[in-house]
């Protein structure tokens, strides 16, 4: 077995006891299954028994991909050499998608933004990231943690922050806890107001967390936004529906 490498701000997962746990957080929706960055295949050992034919993975390490191809030969051609986030999962297999991972820490973030983007092929995703990205995601109005990503994700799924895992689990140890959580997609298919404007409002809002929001939503609000209560509120207090409520205010004035 390679010796597992850091890249990208990967901790690579050494405990089969734990990966066997994350793996059974993943519902089986009869939906194909694409694991993100699986390394030298900690997780896709419990995921190829279970999901045989509907498994793929996604890693853009050349090495761990040859170890994938000799160490899984049955997964053949579905072992992709790419970049997450340039990948159009669409292109990789027709069909619906449930996505797990031991996701790198310092793209998480971005993983979650491109999975909003495919979010209509989505049904589920259960990823191990950092325990205060899991929180922050995971969290509702109110708390400090609460901001950009939460409101965006929390838009289009069911969140639940699943169980904290220690760092010595991991080679090379973080010097932080992580966290697996779980998303399922909801029911939502359009929020009442464009899905852009939905976005730059909550960005906007959030870039100037202080302020009140009829300050840091100037530039998107027409004189004639007049005194919306929510206006009087900061980004933090508003939840989900809140925010579509002044993006329809925005669309209005314009």
């Amino acid at each position: 077995m390679v010796k597992p490498k850091k890249h990208l701000g990967q901790h690579f997962l050494t405990d089969h006891n734990i990966a066997r746990k994350i793996v059974e957080q993943l519902t089986d929706h009869n939906t194909l299954v694409l694991e993100i960055g699986p390394g030298t295949g900690v997780l896709t050992r419990f995921l190829l028994p279970r999901f045989n034919d509907r498994l793929h993975l996604v890693e853009i390490d050349a090495e761990s991909e040859a170890h994938l191809q000799t160490h899984y030969p049955a997964l053949q051609d579905r072992i992709h050499l790419a970049d997450f986030l340039k990948v159009d999962i669409a292109t990789l297999a027709p069909g619906k998608w449930s996505i797990i991972g031991n996701f790198p820490y310092n793209i998480s973030s971005q993983i979650f933004f491109s999975i909003i983007q495919q979010r209509d092929q989505i049904v589920e995703v259960v990823g191990m990231v950092q325990k205060e990205v899991a929180e922050r995601i995971a969290t509702g109005p109110g708390s400090k943690t609460y901001g950009i990503l939460s409101v965006l994700l929390q838009a289009w799924f069911d969140i639940e922050y699943c169980f904290t895992v220690g760092p010595g689990v991991f080679h090379p140890p973080p010097k932080v806890n992580s966290a697996v959580i779980r998303l399922k997609r909801n029911a939502i298919t359009h929020l009442g107001c464009d899905a852009a404007v939905f976005h730059q409002v909550v960005k906007t809002g959030f870039n100037q967390r202080r302020k009140t929001l009829r300050n840091a939503l100037k530039p998107l609000l027409s004189p004639t936004a007049g005194d919306h209560e929510l206006l009087a509120k900061r980004a933090e207090q508003l939840s989900v529906k809140d925010f579509v409520e002044l993006a329809q205010l925005v669309e209005a004035g314009r």
